[in-house]
């Protein structure tokens, strides 16, 4: 989805802080920082590039990112108990006060043993996850120094934030526990996710999801001797024909896909068990939960006919399903501060900011209601979630595009 800025949002631009930050001396000594400093950006990148990090084993670049942030001077480092890494930059208020998160997420798509040796071509670097999302991780560390160089004290405390399980099956868990167990879950004034490269791009809606396992079970047997008897490969395909007759709504935009399957021991067997998983998309949380009861009464609907249409004698059609995904929906108002600062922000860097839907570590704050918004954390990159996957490193056009997250951070934050 991409929306143009119109309407309230447009009316409130004249309120924004963004001009008056943009031109203060302090600013531009600490863009000028960025630029000075980016050869050892470039180098952060490559370092937390090639330290592997697939789902669910982040660890390893976890820990090496609470040294970078530490390094940085940052207070209260640490990891906590789900493996996101942390450090804040205090600002002038008391202590426990309100916070402005800037995260990055620390896995990727990759497995276990995948080649990430960054490869260099004039200023492009290409590596699986480099774009996605560790030129972030780095560029949260840029900020850092940045704000230091230029001496630059901010009304609210800053958290930098590394998170984990972002990708895929992560199903987001890491956000989830920041903001249900974390120490700064009551704390958070506005929320900066730092994903991809785009300096324009500008993530104002979370689409939601809803993920299942089914497994179809069934008593099995020989494909010749015990033809005639129930088969769950016919309940879970009759489950999935039916799924696609479902209609959904274009807009609010809502998806869905039968996406992995497998099962069965041998070509002359009847199945004992088969499994698909499930993926269902909406930008709207009704639209969504209507979906997923749909499918459900599809799935109940296709037992009670495979085990009506075969024989049951030795054994009826069941079902296990097991739900692998839920993120919830929800939304930032395109005329909230936060998405008008981050607007000022792209426009006052030169770019047209362009808005969307999608499903990131901002769907968490969004659902509950906390201003948030995913970015780009600048430059230009391509190919991502593929082995191909680059980013390039230009250094005026990547930090011209940098700059657009720290002025909204400056924004958010608040220049004492």
């Amino acid at each position: 989805m991409s929306v143009s800025l119109a309407g309230s949002a447009l009316a409130q631009a004249s309120a924004s802080p963004v001009p008056e930050i943009a031109g203060s001396a302090a600013f531009q000594a600490a863009k000028a920082h960025l630029a000075s400093d980016f050869d050892r950006t470039v180098r952060d990148i490559v370092t937390l590039t090639e330290i592997p990090a697939p789902p669910f084993q982040e660890a390893a670049r976890g820990e090496a990112y609470r040294e970078m942030l530490a390094a940085h001077g940052l207070s209260e480092v640490t990891i906590d108990a789900e493996g996101n890494v942390m450090g804040l930059r205090r600002g002038a208020g008391p202590a426990g006060g309100p916070v402005v998160v800037v995260s990055a997420h620390l896995d990727t798509v990759f497995p276990a043993g995948t080649d990430v040796k960054v490869r260099r071509e004039g200023t492009r670097l290409m590596a699986p996850g480099v774009g996605d999302d560790t030129r972030s991780l780095a560029v949260l560390l840029a900020y850092a120094r940045a704000l230091d160089a230029a001496k630059i004290e901010t009304e609210k405390d800053i958290l930098f934030v590394g998170t984990v399980g972002e990708e895929g099956q992560g199903d987001l868990r890491g956000v989830r526990h920041f903001f249900s167990q974390g120490p700064y879950k009551d704390r958070v004034a506005a929320f900066f996710s730092f994903d991809g490269s785009d300096p324009t791009r500008v993530v104002t809606g979370a689409v939601g999801s809803k993920r299942y396992r089914a497994t179809f079970r069934g008593p099995g047997g020989h494909s010749f001797g015990a033809f005639g008897i129930v088969n769950p490969m016919a309940a879970m395909a009759r489950a999935t024909a039916d799924l696609y007759e479902v209609e959904v709504p274009a807009s609010p935009k809502t998806t869905y896909s039968a996406s992995v399957t497998g099962g069965g021991v041998s070509v002359n067997s009847i199945p004992a068990e088969v499994f698909t998983e499930y993926d269902m998309r909406s930008e709207s949380p009704e639209a969504l939960a209507d979906l997923e009861a749909k499918l459900l009464a599809i799935f109940e609907k296709a037992v009670a006919e495979e085990n009506a249409a075969r024989s049951t004698s030795q054994g009826e059609i069941s079902l296990d399903l097991r739900k692998i995904g839920d993120r919830p929906a929800g939304g930032t108002p395109l005329e909230a501060p936060l998405v008008r600062d981050v607007a000022a922000a792209i426009t006052e860097m030169g770019y047209e900011p362009k808005f969307n839907a999608s499903s990131t570590d901002a769907n968490i704050p969004m659902s509950l209601g906390i201003p948030a918004v995913t970015v780009g954390s600048g430059g230009s990159g391509g190919r991502a979630h593929a082995l191909d996957e680059w980013i390039d490193v230009e250094p005026v056009e990547t930090v011209r595009g940098m700059s657009v997250g720290l002025l909204a951070i400056l924004a958010a934050a608040g220049m004492d």
